[in-house]
């Protein structure tokens, strides 16, 4: 599944990021690799996703999260 199809409150690993090479070398930076766990806190039909990301919360473009790939952690 889609990050931008993700659920609030639910948290998902990361396994792939297809985005062009500026964008994902950003993201690396901010931390977002494979593997690494996302939390959705709040995803808006047209906006932007807000989302926690190593501790910190950011904002990224509904373009961007259809872009990265990720799976359901289980409880």
């Amino acid at each position: 599944m889609t990050l931008d199809s993700g659920e609030i409150g639910r948290t998902y690993t990361v396994s792939q990021v297809s985005l062009p090479l500026s964008t994902g070398r950003r993201l690396e930076a901010l931390g977002m690799t494979e593997g690494t766990k996302i939390t959705v806190l709040n995803s808006k039909r047209h906006g932007p996703l807000i989302i926690r990301l190593r501790g910190s919360r950011f904002a990224i473009g509904r373009k961007i999260a259809e872009n990265i790939r990720v799976k359901e952690e289980t409880p």
